[in-house]
Formats: structure tokens, sequence, C-alpha cells
């Protein structure tokens, strides 16, 4: 599926990811006797399905055919534009949308990402760099990036 749908096939498997990670969040965090929030986990479904899944395959080409090269400089030059132009773009418009489907308003959602806007790319620093490196390095692109 990945070589005849990719993009769908990248979509449903972002979706899944998120619907996985947002039920082991919600396990961890939540109190025995609370309900798992499930519109919760159909927000961070269709982030996954509508938006992860799509920009991931399109950057990864992007990526890939701007540095075509595997070597060590190329893969850091790759890990550089992630962390510096599609990590953030991406954790804002994340917050963003993920506020405003909760009912935030514009400054709600200004004032939100003043506050978890540059801890969760400080966050982000310690673990992406390290998931990038393994995929552009190791990981054909028509199977980047799930």
């Amino acid at each position: 599926m990945v070589k005849s749908r990719p993009i769908l096939t990248k979509s449903v498997t972002s979706s899944l990811i998120y619907v996985a990670a947002d039920f082991s969040s919600q396990t961890i965090a939540r109190l025995a006797s609370e309900p798992y929030d499930l519109v919760r986990t159909l927000r961070m479904a269709g982030y996954g399905m509508l938006i992860l899944g799509p920009s991931l395959h399109f950057w990864f080409n992007f990526v890939s055919k701007r540095f075509p090269k595997r070597d060590l400089i190329t893969t850091f030059k790759k890990i550089i534009m992630g962390q510096t132009l599609y990590g953030p773009a991406m954790t804002t418009l994340f917050f963003s949308l993920n506020a405003r489907l909760q009912g935030e308003n514009g400054a709600e959602i200004v004032a939100r990402l003043k506050r978890d806007l540059l801890p969760t790319m400080v966050n982000g620093v310690m673990y992406w760099p390290i998931c990038d490196f393994i995929t552009f390095k190791f990981i054909p692109v028509h199977l980047q990036p799930w």
C-alpha cells in the first residue's frame, strides 16, 4: 500500500499512531474513575489523518529531493531543516488547531502558544533529531516517515 497509495497509507498510519499515543497518555494521566476523553482521541486521529500524515509525506519527499545524498553532512542538513522549519510550523499548527477545536478564541490560542510552544520545541530537540537521523540515514524515502 505504501507504494500504490503512499499518502493514504501514511495518513492512516499516522492517525492510528496518534490514537494509540492518546489512549496511552490518557491511561497514564487519568484517575481510574475518570472516563476516556473520546472527543480528544478523535481530534488526535483527525490531526494525524488529515494534517500530519500528508504533510510528512510531502516534507520527507521535498527534503530528500533538495538533499538527495545520505552522507553525514547531508543528513545533518535535513535534520536542521526539520528542526527550524517543519517542526516549529507543525507544532504551532497542532497547538492552534487543537485549541480552536476545544473552543478557544484567538487571544487564548496566542496565550497557549506563548506558554507552551518554546518548552515543547526545547524538549523536542532532545528527541526528534535522533529519530530524524535514523530516518534520513537508513530508511528509504518511500518508507518515510512511518
